[in-house]
């Protein structure tokens, strides 16, 4: 596959951008080899600046639940940025996106708009913290909740140790309040609230990890999320940046029955635009300013494109059986992986929900990051280049959950398969 222009735009990105990539993932550092750049995208497909043409499974880290450039998308944009780019003053737009969360997402009384994923999680631990009124926070191993200082953190050497910094730049004291726990672990949890009693503002969870490749809540364990926090006078946050209003239109919390309180929310909502939110019950929300003391702003938040490109996306999201098909391709997709690793005789867990998914080179199911961590490496990175060199785009990493679409059919994962089946035989 002749990925000449793309070799020298990434040596030309090297001079000016620090490792040639504005999101480190992007790097192919986890894969080996170089990036290739794409300058068009339509449907469930990309095509790179040297004309090669691939089905994305990316789609651009999930907010393209309807494959891109979808023209109703592209006419929301366009109709909206004829009255201007940005306000700073509130827009019609933000009040009807607001609404429809409200009324799609039961626990969310309340919303207020910001422009990423990372942005929302900061600010719903600010407001547990103000809300609740301590510090501790526990977040779990594995998941990613955004680059923000306080939660970019590892585990330490045992259940009950306070994360360490997962970054350079972060001062340990800035980590001193947040616990990590393994994920799936009742028994962990148990004891971190019996040793910081009366201490806990919250628990912050994606409730299906997504950032560890993809992993589920085994039965009962979301339940007792909720039980223990309500128990603790805690507060529990489901940050569903990648899974509110994919897996379900209500997000995880409605495909799960769990009622959080409060949730954070991106990708989906705003159609291949820069936004997140984060919302919950009003007596949390109105904590706020300018109601109440946690400050919390941003010059770009409910930006009227974004809204526009948001509304238009849920909008055709929910016309028709939208859902039905991602849950049907996701289950022809996991069927077809799982038959062509074992008629290659590859170890291979496919986990997948709705229409998230990912493939770990490994005997062992995987529950959490510890089991994710067994997976064979190599053999992804082979697998990865095998299927790219297919036409098949797969997220470059690992520990990365992959996204399917409306625009995805049938005989795209057929396709997709009979690749896969190729290329695991050559491992």
């Amino acid at each position: 596959m002749n990925r000449t222009q793309s070799e020298a735009l990434f040596a030309q990105a090297l001079n000016y951008i620090p490792g040639g990539v504005n999101s480190p993932v992007r790097a192919f550092r986890a894969v080996g080899g170089n990036p290739f750049f794409v300058n068009k995208a339509k449907g469930a497909r990309v095509w790179d600046v040297d004309g090669n043409e691939l089905i994305d499974y990316v789609l651009s880290w999930g907010p393209a639940i309807l494959g891109h450039a979808h023209p109703k998308i592209i006419t929301a944009v366009q109709v909206t940025a004829e009255f201007g780019t940005s306000f700073g003053i509130p827009n019609p737009l933000e009040v009807t996106m607001a609404k429809l969360i409200c009324e799609l997402v039961p626990s969310v009384q309340k919303i207020r708009m910001t422009s990423s994923g990372t942005e929302a999680c900061m600010s719903a631990i600010r407001l547990a913290r103000g809300f609740t009124r301590r510090d501790k926070i526990i977040k779990f191993d594995g998941c990613y909740h955004g680059h923000v200082d306080s939660l970019l953190v590892k585990a330490g050497s045992g259940a009950l140790t306070f994360g360490h910094p997962d970054s350079a730049g972060i001062p340990a004291s800035f980590t001193q309040h947040t616990i990590v726990a393994p994920y799936n672990d009742v028994a962990a949890l148990k004891e971190i609230f019996a040793a910081n009693k009366d201490q806990i503002a919250g628990i912050i969870v994606e409730p299906v990890p997504g950032n560890a490749g993809l992993y589920l809540p085994k039965p009962g364990y979301l339940e007792f999320l909720r039980e223990i926090t309500q128990a603790n006078g805690a507060l529990l946050i489901f940050d569903e940046v990648m899974t509110g209003f994919r897996l379900a239109r209500g997000g995880a919390q409605e495909r799960f029955n769990i009622t959080p309180d409060l949730s954070t929310f991106g990708k989906v909502i705003g159609g291949g635009l820069p936004v997140g939110a984060f919302g919950g019950r009003a007596e949390i929300m109105d904590c706020l300013a300018p109601l109440g003391p946690v400050y919390q702003a941003g010059t770009l938040s409910g930006n009227p494109i974004a809204m526009a490109a948001g509304l238009a996306n849920l909008k055709e999201l929910f016309d028709g059986e939208a859902y039905g098909k991602l849950e049907e391709r996701g289950q022809q997709l996991a069927a077809g992986m799982k038959s062509a690793a074992n008629a290659a005789h590859v170890p291979m867990q496919f986990n997948v929900c709705g229409s998230m998914f990912c493939g770990y080179f490994t005997s062992e199911p995987v529950h959490n990051v510890a089991d994710a961590m067994r997976s064979d490496r190599e053999r992804f990175k082979k697998f990865f280049h095998g299927m790219l060199d297919a036409g098949v785009y797969l997220a470059p990493s690992q520990f990365e959950a992959g996204f399917i679409s409306t625009a995805h059919t049938a005989a795209d994962i057929e396709t997709t398969v009979a690749a896969a089946a190729k290329v695991l035989r050559t491992l």
